[in-house]
């Protein structure tokens, strides 16, 4: 039995523990509101204001698109003013009033209004976008307190439809999406501005002036492209009419300038407004396919795998050799079509008019000695890989780019050596029409691969200027002597087809080849009923100007689909250069 004494120790024990518990709980709180009102405090201030500083916000106008049309320029891409309605609730008396009243003059429901003019979450509620000058002036001249207007720059297109994909979009949240528009978009969307948390009684911010603005807004840069209007529009025109005839799933065109890897027009079918965007079901509607469509591109690679085999120097231009029309590779054949004519001397000329799988695959032999070897499959993947950049990205200003794909030469044990046969003739491994341009010109300008763009000038805020030169990635693609070689090569592809009516070869050079490829299944092997059709090709006076790239996916239309899908749009293409005069005739 405890003493007084020992009653009092405990006691006062007691209170001392109770004491500490309640001093280390103080504790506790108040470094829990140094942390959030100390350490914390402008984030949880911004994130309880980010809504009402929306009020405050001036929105900067962003950057005007314009391309070329003949020797003047023309705007492809405009803003246009409209105005953004919002709410501030805790300044709304009459809810339903004021809801009845919006609705009459932007449309939509009036008790839907009313209870976004009830809500106490927020100080900043978007009633409407898009408003009209007109819709805001009415609204405006009610004198509601807490409703207010923000200026908003959108999106017009003068052009229409006019090169959509590869323009992209400005989404709802002012963001852009696909194409120039999201490649460009920290360029094109500058920098917002502030006001002052200046309001009148009603609530709304006082006007954007000079005593009232925080930081001004700073406009996007404006954008001057490689594009020229009128050849863009007919490339879109001839592509559209091709697919149609061809009832093809979709179609890919672009032309490139030889002499700088310019983008001079770039089209795709089916395309869509992108003033409606909105209005597309399908997002795949807004993909680039010039620059994001990698697929086995078939025997258009016939030609840059003769010009690897010349500037190997593992054959001449002049070399003749015995096709045995199969050779069988891994126990498997590599065919031709049927017909090749059989077994016979050949030539190199011959296996771009005849397009000779077989004579792809000697080609690489040749790269080899006379065989596949690990010599033959390095150096074509040191050709399609790191001299004509397949596998890798371009970096044209474009979202979604593809990369495609290129095998690595090492033998796995997985049939490497068929592999790499099928790559000679475009299978076995995946380009998009961008890439597949991009090569050609290097390979036809003496061998210098310049990095694909569509953007010619930049203009800043202040009218500052910047032309872009075209950037060389690499010099040396193939020798001088090999792009004066394969020009004939590909002009004889042409002259052997017989195209009604012919070239004028006397006045100017066109050169082309065909493809027609198989298309992979996902669960293997490669489809027996659908084909890709896609040409490559280029068209000039004294030499190539421009390159000209077609894919068209799954034609049905009787015939090899190269030839009789791809190449009536590569034949139009180039006829329609000549007769604008968009290349002149040889001196």
């Amino acid at each position: 039995m405890l003493n007084s004494q020992e009653e009092d120790y405990s006691s006062v024990k007691r209170v001392r523990i109770w004491y500490g518990l309640l001093i280390l709980i103080l504790v506790v709180f108040a470094v829990r509101l140094f942390h959030l009102q100390v350490l914390q405090y402008d984030y949880y201030k911004t994130a309880a204001l980010s809504d009402q500083l929306k009020q405050y916000e001036i929105p900067a106008s962003r950057g005007i698109i314009s391309a070329y049309d003949g020797d003047r320029t023309l705007p492809i891409v405009l803003n246009q003013k409209l105005y953004t309605l919002y709410a501030d609730p805790p300044f709304i008396k009459e809810h339903a009033k004021v809801a009845i009243n919006i609705s009459s003059v932007i449309g939509g429901d009036a008790a839907k209004i009313e209870k976004q003019l009830r809500t106490k979450q927020s100080r900043y509620v978007i009633l409407g976008k898009k408003l009209s000058e007109a819709q805001k002036d009415k609204i405006m001249k009610s004198d509601y307190p807490g409703i207010g207007v923000q200026r908003q720059d959108y999106r017009t297109y003068p052009q229409g439809t006019l090169a959509a994909q590869l323009l992209g979009f400005v989404n709802e949240e002012g963001v852009g999406t696909y194409g120039l528009e999201q490649d460009l978009n920290e360029a094109f969307k500058g920098k917002s501005g502030e006001l002052k948390a200046i309001t009148d009684v009603r609530g709304v911010p006082l006007a954007a002036s000079a005593g009232n603005v925080r930081r001004p807004a700073q406009a996007g840069q404006d954008v001057l492209l490689t594009v020229d209007i009128a050849m863009q529009k007919q490339l879109e025109a001839i592509l559209a009419k091709g697919v149609g005839r061809a009832r093809a799933v979709s179609g890919n065109a672009v032309i490139m300038d030889v002499d700088s890897g310019a983008v001079k027009a770039m089209a795709n079918f089916p395309t869509y407004d992108p003033a409606k965007y909105f209005e597309v079901d399908d997002d795949a509607l807004f993909g680039n396919g010039t620059v994001s469509n990698a697929i086995e591109v078939g025997s258009i690679m016939k030609p840059l795998t003769a010009a690897a085999a010349l500037d190997a120097g593992a054959v001449r231009s002049d070399t003749t050799y015995y096709d045995p029309a199969k050779y069988k590779i891994d126990d498997f054949f590599i065919t031709n079509i049927e017909e090749d004519g059989g077994p016979k001397t050949r030539s190199v000329s011959d296996i771009l008019s005849y397009s000779l799988n077989t004579g792809a695959a000697w080609l690489l032999m040749q790269m080899g000695g006379g065989n596949i070897t690990a010599q033959a499959r390095e150096t074509w993947f040191d050709y399609m890989h790191e001299r004509f950049r397949f596998g890798k990205m371009t970096a044209i200003e474009q979202g979604y780019e593809s990369a495609g794909t290129v095998p690595r030469p090492e033998n796995t044990g997985a049939g490497i050596n068929l592999t790499y046969a099928n790559t000679t003739f475009g299978q076995a491994m995946t380009a998009t029409p961008i890439q597949m341009a991009a090569a050609l010109t290097a390979v036809l300008n003496g061998g210098t691969y310049y990095r694909p763009h569509l953007i010619e000038k930049l203009t800043d805020p202040s009218g500052k200027e910047e032309v872009l030169k075209p950037e060389v990635i690499r010099r040396g693609v193939v020798s001088g002597k090999v792009s004066r070689e394969l020009v004939p090569l590909m002009q004889n592809v042409i002259n052997e087809r017989r195209l009604q009516p012919a070239f004028d070869q006397d006045n100017y050079v066109v050169g082309g080849k065909t493809g027609t490829a198989q298309i992979a299944k996902p669960t293997g092997g490669y489809s027996k009923d659908d084909f890709n059709g896609t040409y490559m090709g280029f068209v000039g006076g004294d030499k190539p100007k421009y390159v000209i790239v077609v894919f068209v996916e799954k034609p049905k239309i009787p015939g090899y689909a190269g030839s009789a899908a791809a190449q009536p749009i590569f034949v139009d293409t180039a006829r329609m250069m000549i007769n604008n005069s968009f290349v002149e005739a040889r001196n």
